[in-house]
């Protein structure tokens, strides 16, 4: 990260401490009134809604957001999982002082209730004891609604994952529409988007200065409700920015320097008028450069109305597009969109943290433990990082099925060293139940680490939307030196036996140093490795902007090559996404046939999940491109829809699963691949039916008169007007015929 550049105009932590409070951290934020009473409050400054159960880690949001404000002097409680039915829950520690923060949790609400088939699951990892159904639809709205219930003269601002995805009109999955900006249908006051540390910080220093909300129309980071554009600010139409723009190459550190001596002057006019009178010399100071507005500074972008793109996929697909270019803090552009008369203005993202600032906001004293109010229950998110460490944020991938990009942002905000070392120790120290294994050291991937743009003015004004596809671009820092030293320091460490890593490596990036995958695979993979290539077919691999099966299998080598050197046995687990927009019935088979001839059964396979805001949700919902440039005829995205065949395509990734085998027979016989891929050979993709599956199939296919079982798809309209069987027969047949007439001209890879 540059500081020069990408860097605030304020210090995070440069705010004078709230009422001028030097108050001891609290061993964790109060959830009842019994907590505040043993810490001497009698009211909070700010109080915490949230969806998920409150664990004081910094892997959990709620923590710390709340010690990043407890930091500055505030009173913070936290509602946890409140009963949202009435108010009644909501009023439990009495009226905030100056405003309510309200978030669903880690994770959007739906997602965390609902699976890729909308089916409503029956637990949920960040609930004591793995309960499902303790926390609403869209809990951001209804926790809103009775926030503003209980004290509607109370301020309410919304953040976190689900109102950041949100932020502006977007397709919703689960209601299959296109639905408002959550501030608009929240009825909050300001909306939070990102990592909210900075405008967090901002708007309750505001606040408490006895500010208006209303009247915070400039900070960085957030999102407000307006009747028409920011006095000051220049507007242009959308359709005037659909392009990434030119990345200038690295510029010398000389370029800049413009600073002529008098001598120099005079010596150039005295060249130019040929005169060769001795003159004296004056000492100027340097000569000041003028300003010049940078395009983007105080620049707002009108995106089509929420009522156009409601209806108008191209539109959407359009607005989707603009918003993904928007995303770097550096030169991002303000965003307006009517939702009716009301204008949706969203400010440029803020800017991120320096690594002093994220070394601070880690290194609160975090308890590290589930509130104890839950007693002995188990809160599974909580089992799974209590001993992972996360050593920075963001991700420059951009991958398209992905919400982080959107969220975190694509700048790598790095902890130091010191820092990252000092958890370590804590964990070591004070966490119950640690055995000397560090289960991660990672975040959004395990190998970003400190990488970033060589060049600075790249980095700023930069709009693509990843720094790796369709190639690594050649600003791009792969050097992982800086994690590989992280890594044998931490190993190190007294007490600490072994060190994993389980956040998903990149392995385009690894490729480039190999001394990194060296180290990786020799120290660091407890026989394990999870890594993404998603599919193996260009296709959907395009759509979701991953690398070619090459990289891959550069990275497997040489994960391999290393295991075989160290004589361990060590495995790489792929994982892959099945009914992504983009991909066909034959790329689906042509990577059940990769697996086969590599020896992969997959147990577990994720179907494509469009979250809000993600680059594939536009291509699932318009069935249009937003990586490049859109219009009417623009590129059209093929997608899987509709349960019967998404369930199809998750089937085929589970090929060697017999329940599946009927589904993929069906499919192979329809792309006229059923001589292929169907039979005992090792080359075939399933077996041919068994007697049992022919027996089972005759039974399915008569009535309880041995008949065929008619239907209007089989004839049976005209079966009711024929004079005998031998018509019925022969309608039959002929339809039967037609029906095997459907087939595929695609070529399919059929392996070795």
């Amino acid at each position: 990260m540059s500081l020069d550049l990408l860097q605030a105009e304020r210090p995070l932590f440069s705010y004078p401490s709230f009422k001028g409070r030097n108050e001891k951290p609290a061993p964790f934020l109060p959830m009842s009134r019994k907590e505040m009473k043993k810490l001497g409050w009698d009211s909070c400054d700010i109080i915490i809604v949230v969806g998920d159960a409150y664990v004081d880690h910094p892997s959990f949001g709620m923590a710390v957001i709340g010690r990043t404000l407890e930091a500055q002097g505030y009173r913070v409680g936290i509602i946890s999982q409140p009963d949202w039915h009435s108010k009644d829950a909501f009023m439990k520690l009495g009226k905030p002082n100056l405003f309510f923060g309200v978030s669903a949790g880690n994770m959007d609400s739906m997602i965390n209730r609902y699976t890729a088939e909308r089916r409503m699951r029956h637990d949920d990892a960040y609930t004591p004891n793995n309960e499902g159904g303790k926390r609403p639809d869209r809990a951001v709205l209804s926790y809103t609604q009775r926030c503003k219930e209980a004290y509607n003269d109370v301020p309410v601002v919304i953040g976190g994952i689900e109102a950041s995805l949100r932020r502006i009109a977007h397709y919703d999955y689960w209601s299959d529409k296109v639905r408002h900006s959550v501030l608009l249908d929240s009825k909050a006051d300001i909306l939070l988007y990102g990592n909210a540390e900075r405008p967090l910080l901002e708007v309750a220093h505001r606040i408490s200065l006895g500010e208006p909300v209303k009247e915070m129309t400039d900070i960085r980071g957030t999102a407000i409700l307006t009747k028409q554009a920011l006095p000051g600010w220049d507007g242009i139409d959308s359709q005037q920015v659909d392009q990434l723009g030119k990345i200038d190459p690295i510029i010398s550190p000389y370029a800049d320097i413009n600073v002529q001596c008098a001598t120099q002057q005079i010596a150039d006019q005295s060249s130019a008028s040929q005169e060769d009178a001795t003159q004296p010399i004056t000492v100027l100071p340097p000569l000041a450069k003028s300003y010049k507005k940078k395009p983007w500074e105080k620049t707002y972008i009108q995106l089509p109305s929420f009522e156009k793109v409601k209806t108008d996929k191209v539109l959407y697909a359009h607005t989707s597009r603009v918003l993904h270019q928007e995303t770097n803090p550096g030169c991002a552009r303000a965003l307006a969109q009517f939702h009716g008369q009301r204008l949706l203005w969203v400010n440029p993202p803020a800017y991120p943290l320096t690594t002093e600032e994220i070394d601070t906001v880690f290194g609160f004293e975090y308890q590290r433990v589930p509130h104890p109010s839950y007693g002995d229950a188990t809160i599974p998110a909580y089992d799974m990082i209590r001993f992972s460490i996360n050593i920075m944020r963001g991700c420059f991938g951009g991958c398209t099925f992905c919400s982080i990009t959107e969220h975190e942002g694509r700048v790598i905000q790095s902890r130091s060293e010191d820092s990252i070392i000092k958890e370590i120790e804590t964990i070591r120290d004070k966490v119950p139940g640690f055995t000397g294994v560090i289960s991660d050291l990672g975040g959004p991937t395990a190998n970003m680490y400190r990488l970033k743009c060589k060049s600075p003015k790249a980095e700023q004004t930069c709009r693509r939307l990843s720094c790796v596809y369709p190639d690594i671009c050649h600003h791009m820092n792969t050097d992982h030196e800086h994690t590989i030293n992280l890594y044998r320091r931490a190993r190190k460490l007294k007490g600490v036996k072994k060190i994993l890593i389980a956040s998903g490596v990149r392995y385009d990036i690894a490729v480039e140093d190999p001394r990194y995958v060296k180290e990786l695979v020799e120290h660091h993979v407890g026989g394990y490795l999870k890594i993404a290539p998603e599919h193996t077919e260009k296709g959907p691999l395009d759509k979701m902007m991953k690398p070619t099966m090459t990289s891959y299998e550069a990275f497997k080598q040489m994960f391999e090559k290393y295991s075989k050197a160290t004589n361990k046995k060590q495995y790489l687990i792929p994982y892959f996404i099945s009914a992504h927009p983009g991909t066909t019935d034959e790329d689906m088979i042509n990577l059940a046939i990769w697996l086969k001839s590599n020896n992969f059964k997959l147990d577990q396979v994720q179907n494509f999940y469009p979250s809000p805001m993600a680059n594939a949700t536009t291509m699932y919902h318009t069935e249009k491109n937003p990586l490049h440039k859109v219009n009417k005829d623009s590129e059209d995205v093929l997608i899987t829809k509709g349960a019967r065949q998404r369930r199809l395509h998750k089937a085929i990734l589970r090929y060697h699963v017999p329940e599946n085998w009927p589904q993929i027979r069906e499919v192979l016989k329809k792309l006229g691949l059923a001589r292929q891929l169907i039979g005992r050979s090792a080359h075939c993709l399933v077996p041919p039916e068994s007697r049992d599956e022919l027996k089972t199939a005759t039974k399915k296919s008569t009535n309880n008169q041995g008949k065929p079982a008619l239907s209007r798809h089989t004839g049976l309209g005209q079966f009711k007007q024929a004079n005998g069987k031998g018509r019925a027969k022969s309608t039959i047949k002929k339809h039967l015929t037609n029906k095997k007439k459907v087939g595929s001209t695609r070529k399919i890879k059929l392996g070795n």
